[in-house]
This record gives C-alpha cells, structure tokens and sequence, in this order.
C-alpha cells in the first residue's frame, strides 16, 4: 500500500462562509477574496446518503452559513480541504467574539463523530473535550444517536 502524506501547513484565516457541502466540510471566502474549501478537525460526518448527512449539513448551515469564521488549519487533506478548527459567534449573540468551537458543537447535536483516526493531530484538551462531548450525545440519544445501526461514516465509505 501507498500512503502519501499530507501537506502540512500553519496558517490561521479569518473569512465569511459562503457554502456547506455537508456536516464537516463548507466553503469560506477568506479576507483576500480567496475561496477556501474546509475540512472541520476533529469530527467526520454523515455521508449523502447516509442516515442523518442531511440533518448534520442542515444543522452546521444554520450554524456558519453567512457568518464569519475564524479558521485554524494544519494541513490539506486528500481532497484538498484545509483541515482546521473552526471557530464562529454563538448564534444568540452574533456581535460576540468567535467563541464557539464549530466541530465540538456538531458533535455535542448529534451531528457528527469525533473521528478518532485523526485525534492525534488534537490538543490533548480538545481531544479529550470532543471524545465527552460524543459519550455524552450517545448517551442522551440525541441526533443520529437515536438510530441504534448508525454507521461512522469511515465504515461506510470503506463499502
């Protein structure tokens, strides 16, 4: 097998979000006017055509759709994504600082998986913070928690 590895990169980018593809991945217009495709760190999604992939791009659109985001990225993944966590304001207060942590977010809804393949590119504290946010969403049967089968998104691409 050959495995190529991805580009690494530090680079912190502030911009409007202009698309959501789905649950992890949206589209940003960045400061310059550049259109930047994100991959959210930490979380893998629903896939279209999976059970919920639409519910979890509803519930990230009415998060950051149109909203400003500040985008922390480390690298560039497979599908040239820029991998990143992402911050926006609280949606009851639009005019506060970039507090809410966009992936933690769709996981404590029920919305996505902490994607543990990759939890070794988190802090430790982010990490730790996204693995409790999934238990606690399983165990309140919240989002796609409430389908018993429901299948981590990397066990239905791998079909």
């Amino acid at each position: 097998m050959c495995f190529t590895a991805a580009p690494a990169i530090a680079e912190v980018v502030e911009g409007r979000v202009i698309g959501v593809a789905n649950g992890d991945t949206f589209i940003m217009l960045d400061s310059a006017k550049v259109e930047r495709r994100i991959g959210i760190s930490g979380i893998d999604a629903p896939e279209k055509g999976q059970s919920w992939a639409n519910r979890s791009r509803r519930g990230l659109a009415q998060m950051i759709a149109g909203t400003d985001v500040i985008a922390d990225c480390h690298k560039i993944d497979r599908y040239k994504r820029h991998v990143c966590k992402v911050w926006t304001a609280p949606a009851d207060c639009p005019t506060c600082t970039k507090t809410l942590d966009v992936g933690l977010a769709q996981i404590a809804a029920g919305l996505a998986w902490h994607y543990k393949a990759y939890e070794n590119e988190q802090p430790t504290d982010d990490r730790l913070r996204y693995a409790v946010a999934e238990k606690e969403a399983r165990a309140r049967r919240i989002g796609l928690w409430l389908d018993v089968n429901a299948a981590p998104p990397w066990e239905w691409r791998r079909k």
